[in-house]
């Protein structure tokens, strides 16, 4: 595993980003370290059981993404072009609790505890039009079939 220095995230802070991701549309809620410009980007995220996000993928070779659990549980989905899942690495405290997610991998997440919350990093400056790459073979977020991908993915990632 890797080690790397994670900055420590209050119980007061963890609770206002509950508070901020019951009332988000997305149920999930960022924190984020950095300033914007920066080169190294470092975000707390707290998501709770039914939020989705679309798979994507992240263009540059400066783009690795960095994982870290830090409360709760994750399962982590990679795709191929197609949409295919080649892997699934579950995150859990205390257990499997790292990955590193290379540039132009099709990944995304199903939270298998209530909440999770991640500690992600990666390089490059944040531009919304060009972090990331949505799947165009995954339903957008909000979307009516996005329930049912999720559902899937919850389903595979107990199995």
């Amino acid at each position: 595993m890797e080690t790397h220095k994670i900055p420590y995230l209050s119980d007061e802070k963890f609770l206002e980003m509950l508070g901020q991701a019951k009332k988000s549309i997305r149920h999930r809620h960022s924190y984020v370290l950095h300033k914007p410009g920066a080169e190294f980007n470092r975000v707390f995220n707290l998501m709770q059981y039914n939020s989705y996000m679309q798979p994507h993928l992240h263009p540059g070779e400066e783009k690795i993404e960095k994982i870290y659990i830090i409360k709760g549980s994750v399962c982590c989905f990679f795709f191929d072009d197609l949409g295919s899942i080649t892997d699934k690495i579950h995150l859990k405290t205390n257990m499997e609790n790292f990955i590193s997610v290379p540039a132009f991998t099709w990944h995304t997440y199903a939270i298998t505890s209530e909440t999770a919350v991640t500690y992600e990093t990666m390089m490059g400056k944040y531009n919304p039009s060009t972090w990331k790459t949505f799947a165009e073979w995954a339903p957008k977020e909000q979307s009516e079939e996005s329930t049912n991908f999720l559902k899937k993915l919850h389903e595979i990632a107990n199995n």
